[in-house]
């Protein structure tokens, strides 16, 4: 029933202080305003839009599944899971053959701190600094920003967070007790910062050494947006755990903790998610996994991506402390604020992220047309270049 301020009194709960324009229609990367405006998406999508707004081969499948079944529980089989989960599974190793299915990063996460805790029998997790695994209990507990954490304190026990990319920390942290070492192959929302090889290599080194797991978080990093298939392919290092969500489904809710037969042997207890593999969901995940091997879109960030920062390299240093990244996740770290730089894009018709107080995120779809990134990079020298 509403009341008697009508629906207008509503709000979304933690929204946005400032007005922004409402979105009423999306085309690859063009987003369209309710006045008509068009704008350029450099990030707005948030890293869900790796296929551009509205795919025509999710929208079709989409409508399809939607007239044939919404939803059924997970403990019957239905046609559109058993696709998904078989052109998934042919783009992973063939040790990662087990998969949990929900609806979120945050859930693939969450299912990860369980698995590993129960497959191990141990409590403790191991993650990094500058880190960003999610929003419930479990991954804010694994995620290191303290404005994020404090509010809700006292989290979950058992969290341990190492400086990202010093080998020595990690080794240091991880001891019998270990359960699990999570790790973003490229930390997004803690600034774009990337693994170094030796470090990932020197974490499964030691999780091999203790017993303890490896999952790799590549929510963000996943679906070929790194210039790879996954962003793990680049080194070759396969982890025991890898977590999917965001772009997955091409703009569809879903979530993916994938892991091995060997764990799956050792997890006692139970996990499930009503809504975790529903049908309309997995439609969604097979059309997009199929377009997305079928236009070899990894290639296509790995290209975009080298002239992106081939463009903001040459930023003056005076304004620009370093320029991050892989394929078409990038990041321009400010000496000031990117608040400012993000209306002043907003205004110009280009919409994009922060990572943090001081660093532009750059996450465009990766359909993005050449003659918009271009016309983004040069928005973004231009706005620079003014203050």
């Amino acid at each position: 029933m509403i009341g008697p301020g009508g629906s207008d009194h509503l709000r979304p709960f933690g929204g946005s202080g400032r007005d922004r324009p409402t979105i009423v229609r999306g085309e690859g990367a063009s987003l369209f305003g309710a006045d008509g405006r068009r704008y350029v998406d450099l990030g707005a999508t948030h890293g869900v839009g790796n296929l551009g707004a509205c795919p025509p081969d999710v929208v079709r499948a989409v409508q399809r599944q939607a007239a044939e079944l919404l939803y059924l529980g997970s403990g019957y089989p239905v046609p559109a899971r058993d696709a998904f989960l078989a052109r998934l599974g042919a783009l992973l190793p063939p040790t990662l053959d087990r998969i949990f299915l929900s609806n979120s990063g945050t859930e693939a996460v969450e299912a990860a701190i369980k698995i590993a805790r129960s497959a191990t029998g141990r409590p403790r997790v191991v993650a990094a600094m500058r880190g960003f695994h999610g929003r419930t209990f479990g991954s804010l507990s694994a995620t290191w920003r303290k404005e994020l954490r404090a509010p809700f304190e006292p989290l979950l026990p058992g969290f341990v967070h190492v400086p990202f990319n010093d080998v020595a920390a990690l080794e240091a942290a991880v001891d019998g007790s270990t359960a699990l070492i999570l790790l973003e192959p490229v930390q997004g929302e803690g600034g774009v910062h990337v693994a170094d090889e030796g470090y990932l290599r020197a974490a499964r080194a030691v999780t091999e050494r203790t017993g303890a797991l490896l999952a790799f978080d590549e929510v963000q990093t996943g679906v070929a947006r790194t210039g790879r298939l996954f962003a793990f392919e680049r080194w070759g290092i396969v982890p025991d755990l890898l977590l999917l969500a965001k772009s997955l489904a091409g703009g569809v809710p879903i979530g993916a903790t994938v892991t091995t037969a060997e764990v799956e042997s050792r997890f006692r207890g139970t996990h499930h998610s009503t809504f975790g593999g529903n049908p309309l969901a997995c439609a969604a995940g097979d059309a997009a996994l199929a377009a997305v091997a079928r236009d070899r879109l990894w290639e296509r960030a790995e290209r975009l991506g080298a002239i992106a920062h081939e463009r903001l390299a040459a930023l003056p240093p005076e304004r620009v402390r370093e320029v991050r990244g892989l394929g078409l996740l990038i990041g321009v770290e400010l000496r000031e604020r990117v608040a400012p730089l993000l209306e002043r894009l907003e205004a110009r018709g280009f919409l994009a992220l922060p990572a943090g107080s001081t660093v532009l995120r750059l996450l465009p779809p990766l359909v993005i047309e050449e003659s918009d990134l271009r016309a983004g990079l040069e928005a973004i020298e231009a706005e620079i270049g003014r203050g």
